[in-house]
């Protein structure tokens, strides 16, 4: 009984509503606007070296993403890049953080099925701000017991997390579509991680399957997460 699961958490972005496709659209405008400076593939290599070199600046979201595509657009240019295409870029960025939520097949009913057994936390990363935006237009608050909004996804975010909600990491599940911040990360922390595969994967959240794992399982859609949960007693 001392490991009898108590506290589901859930990621949000990707997992309960679109987000990543938002990040490539964006992308492909941004090669579009440097076409004359360079090819789009060493653009999105370059740009994907300042997201990973600013996270420990900016944090995760489109506030760092938008920074990151100026900052290549500098040096792609050398300092030449056009005020012009700078000013779409930010207005690019703004764009996404008014972009509307959509809301993934099956999300709600994940979330209220397995409310009925379980506490549920929301556990994300990204900007305060956004976060809050996106959580609020979901409709979907309500239906956690508490919303964390962390700037990093590490074993030990989330041993804090379960300590202070439940009674520890071996009596909690994480659920999401990152494997590197969703499931690898709560596994080593001695959660279940349960992953739930979206399509579009951002590379820096890439890791290893921990396939063979006994706390590991993935899911084809949030709709077989209330049986399994179910099955798991």
């Amino acid at each position: 009984m001392e490991n009898k699961l108590t506290t589901i958490g859930f990621d949000a972005d990707d997992t309960l509503w679109h987000n990543e496709r938002f990040f490539q659209l964006t992308q492909s405008h941004f090669a579009e606007l440097l076409a004359d400076h360079a090819e789009r593939d060493h653009l999105l290599e370059r740009l994907l070296e300042a997201e990973k070199r600013n996270i420990r600046h900016y944090g995760y979201g489109i506030k760092g993403f938008t920074l990151s595509m100026i900052e290549t657009a500098i040096e792609v240019t050398e300092d030449r890049v056009p005020a012009s295409v700078i000013r779409q870029l930010i207005e690019a960025g703004q764009d996404m953080m008014a972009h509307p939520i959509e809301l993934l097949p099956h999300a709600r009913e994940a979330i209220e099925g397995v409310a009925a057994t379980h506490k549920v936390v929301l556990i994300t990363k990204g900007d305060l701000i956004d976060q809050e935006r996106k959580l609020a237009q979901s409709g979907l608050g309500e239906l956690f017991d508490e919303v964390e909004i962390v700037s990093e996804k590490t074993p030990e975010t989330y041993r804090e997390i379960f300590h202070r909600y439940c009674e520890g990491p071996k009596r909690a599940m994480m659920v999401g579509n990152s494997m590197r911040s969703d499931v690898v990360a709560p596994i080593q922390a001695g959660c279940w991680g349960v992953y739930v595969p979206h399509g579009l994967v951002w590379e820096i959240e890439k890791a290893e399957t921990p396939l063979g794992n006994p706390r590991f399982k993935e899911l084809q859609h949030l709709g077989e997460l209330t049986g399994f949960v179910q099955a798991l007693g």
